[in-house]
């Protein structure tokens, strides 16, 4: 098998040889994907440092580097004027990203040939359920074998990870990049999972790392051994389900695409304790609302091409109204300053609201995200693409800690749970 790599040998021979027993989940991320992608229409570029981003000239940010220009300390969401002094001599492009979703729709394609279960997380990244019995009865690790060597047959490369799970599968997939490949066979996965550091699991960052530090858990073992009260002050009513993926012992759900119901539309709305009246309140409300509506996109990953404003008034009267936007897009920094600009078509100051809801609609593939990205700035310069990259800061930080990790100040107006809504709608 070319280029395979695995924390155990022996685990790798007796999955070959000896049949797999339980649940096969893989993750299969594409190495540098989009700077591979580059190198791959560019032959002259094979080799040589690739930046995927924005050149600092114009305020930009790194997307992918490639790994010529990862062994100068270049990386992704760095800025570009820093990446430019680390590696001078990289080859700079703004991408193409029609370009990338056709290349990520064959690498699905390849999945597809050997399951229906799958579940793409990105453009470069998804999970797929090969357990034997489920829809083939042929060896996991044959398949996956077959799988990375179709990749790269396509002239780019990916790193797979195999395993009892989601957790298992994308700690391993990250174990020996690039072109890795490393399984992890049922009953293993504790001794794999237990040396490692406590990082290595998604859902832990730099402040959990730290506090677990400070109660002397370094590992995922000792995470996996401690009780779930000594966790609690750290991961809250999580604590439990932390220390079962530490241990391994996580039960992943990888549906076939054919059961996933198509949704329409992502929406939020809340009905108010007291109506609102006065302009800076409705904004703050509808502003609350597509950052949820954001974060509820990106984490399935949509892209939309309309904004759907909606108002009900005390005397119960309902307006709505929508809008075309010029690219689609999960970025509330984006969707929500249209979403204000409809609202006064439909309101004026004044007017008792006593629900208020923004949608988004008319999906695309994420990957068809505007090609223009790294070029966009707003009214004040700042670039587009950055700002975006904090609302994903946000969301991974209350995915990890709850809403209240992080509060803005219009928050108060109305309390941390209107991020929660009356509704909200997933259509």
């Amino acid at each position: 098998m070319e280029q395979t790599g695995t924390y155990d040998a022996a685990a790798f021979v007796a999955g070959l040889f000896g049949g797999w027993s339980g649940p096969a989940i893989g993750l299969l991320d594409l190495d540098a994907f989009f700077a591979s992608v580059e190198q791959l229409d560019h032959p002259e570029w094979r080799g040589r440092p690739v930046i995927v981003g924005g050149p600092a000239s114009e305020r930009g940010v790194v997307s992918t580097a490639s790994y010529e220009a990862r062994a100068f300390g270049v990386h992704s969401a760095m800025p570009s004027a820093q990446a430019e002094r680390l590696c001078p001599h990289a080859i700079w492009t703004h991408g193409n990203f029609k370009r990338y979703h056709e290349v990520s729709a064959r690498v699905m394609a390849i999945l597809s040939d050997e399951t229906p279960y799958i579940d793409q997380v990105s453009v470069d990244e998804a999970f797929f359920d090969i357990t034997p019995g489920r829809f083939s009865s042929e060896n996991p690790v044959e398949i996956v074998g077959r799988i990375s060597r179709r990749v790269s047959e396509l002239g780019i490369t990916c790193s797979i990870g195999l395993g009892p799970n989601k957790t298992v599968a994308k700690i391993a997939s990250e174990r020996d990049k690039p072109r890795g490949l490393t399984v992890v066979t049922p009953g293993t996965e504790e001794a794999f999972l237990a040396p490692l550091p406590v990082r290595a699991m998604s859902g832990i960052g730099r402040r959990a790392e730290t506090a677990l530090a400070k109660i002397g858990i370094r590992t995922l073992g000792q995470l996996a051994a401690a009780p779930a009260a000594r966790l609690s002050p750290i991961f809250g009513v999580g604590a439990e389900l932390m220390r079962i993926r530490a241990a391994g012992g996580e039960i992943s759900a990888v549906r076939a695409l054919s059961d996933r119901r198509e949704v329409k539309s992502v929406s939020n709305e809340r009905t108010f304790p007291q109506d609102l009246t006065d302009r800076a309140d409705v904004e703050a409300a509808l502003s609350l609302l597509g950052a949820s509506v954001g974060r509820r996109l990106r984490r399935q990953g949509l892209v939309g091409t309309t904004v759907t404003v909606k108002l009900k008034f005390s005397f119960g009267e309902t307006h709505t109204l929508q809008r075309r936007l010029p690219h689609a897009t999960d970025d509330e920094n984006l969707f929500v300053p249209a979403a204000l600009e409809l609202l006064r078509g439909i309101w004026t100051p004044a007017t008792h609201v006593r629900l208020a809801g923004i949608g988004v609609s008319g999906f695309t593939r994420g990957a068809e995200i505007q090609t223009d990205l790294f070029e966009e700035v707003d009214e004040r310069g700042a670039v587009v693409s950055e700002r975006r990259s904090l609302s994903v800061a946000v969301d991974e930080l209350r995915e990890r800690f709850g809403n209240g990790a992080v509060a803005f100040g219009r928050e108060h107006r109305f309390g941390r749970d209107i991020l929660r809504g009356d509704e909200l709608k997933d259509r």
